[in-house]
């Protein structure tokens, strides 16, 4: 394994192969810019975040580029038996799992009040900003974020339910279409809401999963502060 300041510039030469900034950086492992600097400056980092980078650069960046042999815990690697599906070998039962997406990143959780202004603050926000930093096996771009949802107005019986309690994870940058489930800031009230976006002609809509609720009339009142790609949720 490379030290000090030739892992420091691995790293950095890392983040210029997957292609992303040391800002992104730092928001995918919740901390902040000047630590993406350090690492890259110095070499110093913790055992534990640095097995996390490697796994997170992944395919892009080979085991040898961090002065390995072989591949850690955790590195994707193609025809491994880590990749083998859960089950595979049936037997007389028929085991219904399989392995798991990969964790993407990190994105942080806010409150209702941060995502009804996030297009003002996305560009100041730090580490200590959110509530906490949750990972994610969505496929977003740097600026998401994840909203913890209030109250059964999202609930429903049948097809696609976001119970109370449950997390979603927020994409600012993806397109929104009729039938996508969209954060909207309302312009007369301060917080954000979570609702499914129904376009019928010239008219628009925001309207819950629950049939109890009536839907939201917008007529240029509104701002889409981004598209719902997950929803995670504990048992």
């Amino acid at each position: 394994m490379l030290e000090g300041e030739k892992l420091g510039r691995a790293i950095e030469e890392a983040r210029k192969i997957k292609g992303i900034n040391k800002a992104e950086l730092a928001r995918q492992f919740g901390v902040s810019s000047q630590s993406v600097q350090g690492w890259v400056k110095t070499g110093r980092i913790k055992k534990s975040t640095l097995l996390e980078l490697i796994a997170y650069f992944g395919k892009d960046v080979s085991p040898e580029h961090w002065g390995l042999t072989k591949a850690p815990l955790g590195y994707p690697t193609s025809g491994s038996k880590s990749q083998t599906n859960i089950g595979e070998e049936r037997g007389p039962y028929d085991l219904n799992l399989r392995e798991g997406p990969p964790i993407r990143g990190k994105v942080p959780l806010i409150s209702t009040v941060q995502a009804g202004k996030w297009m003002e603050v996305i560009d100041n926000f730090q580490p200590g900003d959110a509530e906490e930093w949750r990972e994610t096996t969505a496929n977003v771009g740097p600026n998401a974020f994840a909203l913890r949802v209030v109250g059964d107005s999202m609930t429903s019986l049948a097809g696609v339910s976001i119970p109370h309690g449950s997390i979603v994870i927020v994409d600012p940058d993806a397109a929104y279409c009729n039938g996508s489930i969209v954060v909207a800031k309302l312009m007369d009230v301060q917080e954000a809401t979570l609702k499914k976006l129904v376009v019928d002609g010239p008219n628009k809509y925001l309207k819950p999963l629950n049939p109890a609720y009536s839907p939201i009339p917008i007529n240029g009142n509104c701002q889409i502060v981004g598209v719902a790609k997950k929803v995670e949720y504990d048992l």
